[in-house]
């Protein structure tokens, strides 16, 4: 049985083409870096990536170029009851790398993306994101998403899913949520892990490091033994092409790549470009390779420029991962696992819930009553700041001097007309390169 999906902030199409390899064509995808929509595009007329109207396959409709939460671009409600919504929404509201705004970073989509669930009605929801948000800083977040989700009908689970540990010679975590009816999810087992260990750089890149006969290419292999650091997406503030801030770079230098920068072509270099003492630049199609793009299976072309390129490849969900999800998503809907128990609210925030629960003024000592457990005043203090910063936390002052907290509203944008976001949105389209 065919399943259709669509897909939102689909970048370069690392998602895309791992859910086409597990089965899934492509009613629709929201992207707005005109270079990676091109890509998109481009992959379609090869072949790469099925689409449900092939007219719009061929002239390139089934892919937008815009935003995705602006509602002149598209009606959710007429896509309701697709197979799956999909997408990678913006990282670095998480980012441990940043400063983890969450809900009140003008790029954050999660939760938008979330209440879409409500319009579209899909069965199988698909969302991932940075390891940052699996962090306690983002545990109220994660809470608000997974009862929003339960409301809708959906049970839920997220998982921190490390590349390397299916066969991505890169370390690349990255937190995935997975949603279904109940009576679906019943049948959702995550993918199996690789039983064999990553190659490494060096055995990853030996070939194209040598394909211009680069002498020094079987030396630097050996050195090159263990996976890459996370690759990035590059800085548009900060430049071009760049693999990483500084932590990167070392961990770079220590496998003998020059991470300041990515190179046309690989060594050895002209006299004017030579190599530096920390070793090779990487080329776009070593760090795609780096990403589990290949020549087989998971073949790719990437369109536009040099630093356009790299930032779509940077920036990728790596397919292989994409499409062991999408094979067991499609495993699920399609009922051909071991059923086994939901866990209907699972817990990610206990402080939030204690709120969540009476809708009243509590203080630290009430919440501690309320949910069982011996945690002391700093703890619950802890969790009360990091709550404040993802939602409205209202305080009153009881008569003994203790401080209560009723939980507000949720600070993130969920599809506000007048959310400064917009403007924040505007003043970036610009800035596109």
């Amino acid at each position: 049985m065919t399943l259709e999906v669509i897909e939102i902030c689909a970048g370069a199409g690392g998602q895309a083409l791992g859910l086409h390899l597990a089965g899934f064509t492509h009613r629709l995808a929201f992207e707005l870096d005109p270079h990676a929509c091109n890509t998109l595009r481009e992959n379609a007329l090869q072949g790469r990536v099925a689409v449900t109207d092939p007219e719009k396959a061929k002239d390139g409709t089934w892919v937008v170029s815009g935003d995705v939460a602006d509602p002149d671009n598209w009606k959710p409600t007429e896509f309701r009851g697709v197979d799956l919504l999909a997408g990678g929404v913006p990282c670095p509201p998480f980012t441990i790398a940043g400063k983890q705004l969450g809900a009140t970073d003008e790029r954050d989509l999660f939760a938008w993306a979330v209440e879409q669930v409500n319009l579209v009605q899909p069965r199988a929801l698909l969302l991932e994101n940075v390891r940052g948000m699996s962090m306690p800083r983002f545990a109220g977040y994660r809470q608000h998403v997974m009862d929003r989700l339960r409301e809708f009908g959906y049970a839920a689970e997220w998982r921190l899913l490390n590349a390397s540990e299916y066969g991505i010679p890169q370390l690349r975590p990255r937190f995935v949520l997975i949603a279904m009816k109940p009576d679906d999810f019943a049948y959702f087992h995550w993918p199996e892990k690789s039983e064999k260990p990553a190659p490494t750089v060096g055995e990853t890149l030996l070939e194209l490091m040598k394909a211009n006969g680069w002498k020094g290419a079987e030396e630097w292999a050996a050195k090159a033994d263990a996976i890459a650091p996370t690759i990035v997406g590059g800085s548009k503030k900060h430049g071009g092409a760049d693999l990483g801030p500084t932590r990167a770079k070392r961990a770079w230098a220590e496998l003998g790549v020059d991470a300041y920068g990515v190179h046309d072509m690989a060594p050895p270099y002209p006299p004017k470009r030579p190599m530096t003492a920390f070793g090779p630049k990487l080329t776009c199609e070593m760090v795609a390779l780096l990403q589990g793009w290949d020549d087989g299976e998971f073949k790719w072309t990437f369109t536009g420029p040099k630093t356009a390129r790299y930032r779509q490849i940077g920036n990728a969900f790596p397919p292989p991962i994409a499409k062991a999800l999408g094979v067991a998503i499609a495993s699920a809907l399609n009922r051909e696992t071991e059923k086994h128990d939901v866990d209907p609210d699972p817990e990610h925030d206990f402080v939030y819930r204690a709120l969540r629960d009476t809708g009243e003024f509590m203080t630290a000592a009430q919440i501690v009553r309320h949910v069982g457990l011996e945690i002391d005043d700093p703890e619950i203090d802890k969790r009360i700041s990091l709550l404040s910063r993802d939602f409205e936390l209202l305080k009153e002052e009881k008569s003994t001097g203790m401080l209560a907290y009723k939980l507000g509203g949720f600070k993130a944008f969920v599809g506000q007309r007048d959310h400064v976001r917009h403007e924040y949105l505007r003043d970036s389209i610009s800035k596109i390169s």
